[in-house]
């Protein structure tokens, strides 16, 4: 009995169905407000999410830059470069120099430094072809003061010792006593009866200028200081003829720079009572007449100035008028670039301040290892294109 009834609940367990609610995904139950408000609660809640993110992601970029602005601090930065500094200092005393072999340096000897002006310039033809020198048949006329004057008949003057080494027939037309700077614009033997042995006017006078009276008036105006050489070189110059003359030196030494004449003026290149004016216009002047000859100007030598107390002391250090005797110098080399002719220059290439001592007999005048030192240079630039 027991089993039968235990079949009927198990029937009628089988048979009863629940019943079952449908739910609606759509809407689950809820009209369309209430579903709106819904959605708009879930935006809302989203939207919180999102700024409370911006808020933390903006606290993130806040505490970043603070830590940068921390690291960057110039204290720390100053301190760094420091450590930076010392650490490169450490390393370059650390490794610093480096073993050199002197012999090996000085192998060929310990070389020269020339800080001279010299200027080497040839004569060149209408072809622009360079003119080479014949020593043997060249004709040398040498115009200047003491260099070539001092000594004039023996054998250790400058004029025959250049002539003894060049095989070269040389004619000495300097003048003892005289200088570059002429003391006027018009010869006056009354005022300065020298000025008529300037370079200017005895170029005029190898240009063919008469010059009626300028020497007759200047042995008259001298007497017995008139130069005892000065109608010889008025004789030589007005009968040679400069047509077969090759070459043409000039030297003046350190007498203009001791008598405190004027050296240049800007306005006139050619002015003739300046140092290098007299020399341009003497220049330009034979130049004009006579372009086939070369013409090679010698600087004056290193002289010591002379002060008060007659001690000898640097001439680049004392001025008598204008400026110093190197600035002498220096603007005679630019008269002579700017006329293309050769520049020997003697105050830092030959005789200087270091070794004045050994080729000057006094503060001025050359001894004759002066003169030999000048005549060899001299006889360098002269035989310079030769082949």
């Amino acid at each position: 009995m027991r089993k039968n009834h235990s079949s009927e609940q198990q029937s009628t367990l089988l048979h009863n169905i629940p019943d079952i609610d449908i739910i609606d995904l759509e809407n689950d139950g809820l009209d369309n407000d209430e579903l709106i408000n819904s959605k708009r609660d879930i935006d809302e809640l989203d939207i919180d999410r999102l700024d409370n993110d911006s808020a933390e992601k903006t606290r993130d970029d806040v505490s970043t830059q603070k830590r940068l602005r921390a690291f960057f601090n110039p204290h720390i930065l100053f301190a760094v470069a420091i450590v930076g500094i010392v650490v490169f200092v450490a390393v370059r005393l650390l490794n610093w120099g480096e073993t050199v072999d002197l012999a090996e340096i000085f192998k060929d000897g310990q070389g020269t430094y020339d800080n001279s002006l010299d200027s080497i310039l040839p004569l060149v033809d209408q072809q622009g072809q360079i003119v080479e020198t014949n020593n043997d048949t060249s004709v040398i006329v040498a115009f200047g003061n003491a260099p070539f004057a001092d000594d004039r008949d023996s054998k250790d003057n400058l004029c025959n010792i250049i002539a003894d080494n060049t095989g070269a027939t040389v004619y000495n037309c300097s003048v003892s006593g005289s200088y570059l700077a002429s003391q006027s614009y018009i010869y006056d033997a009354n005022v300065a009866p020298m000025d008529a042995f300037c370079f200017y006017w005895l170029a005029a006078l190898a240009a063919g200028e008469p010059l009626d009276g300028f020497y007759e008036s200047a042995e008259a105006a001298m007497g017995d200081d008139y130069p005892p050489e000065a109608r010889e070189v008025y004789e030589t110059i007005k009968s040679l003829d400069f047509n077969e003359v090759n070459v043409i030196t000039i030297m003046y030494d350190a007498t203009d720079y001791l008598l405190g004449h004027e050296m240049y003026n800007d306005a006139n290149a050619q002015d003739i009572t300046q140092f290098t004016g007299n020399l341009e216009a003497g220049i330009s002047l034979l130049r004009a007449c006579y372009p086939h000859i070369r013409i090679i100007v010698m600087s004056p030598t290193y002289a010591y100035a002379v002060d008060e107390d007659g001690n000898y002391v640097s001439s680049d250090m004392y001025t008598y008028g204008q400026d110093v005797l190197s600035t002498y110098s220096i603007k005679q080399y630019g008269s002579c670039s700017r006329h293309s002719v050769s520049f020997v220059d003697h105050l830092y290439g030959t005789i200087t301040e270091d070794n004045a001592s050994e080729y000057l007999v006094d503060n001025l005048h050359l001894n004759v290892k002066g003169r030999q030192l000048v005549a060899e240079r001299f006889e360098y630039f002269l035989n310079y294109y030769n082949k």
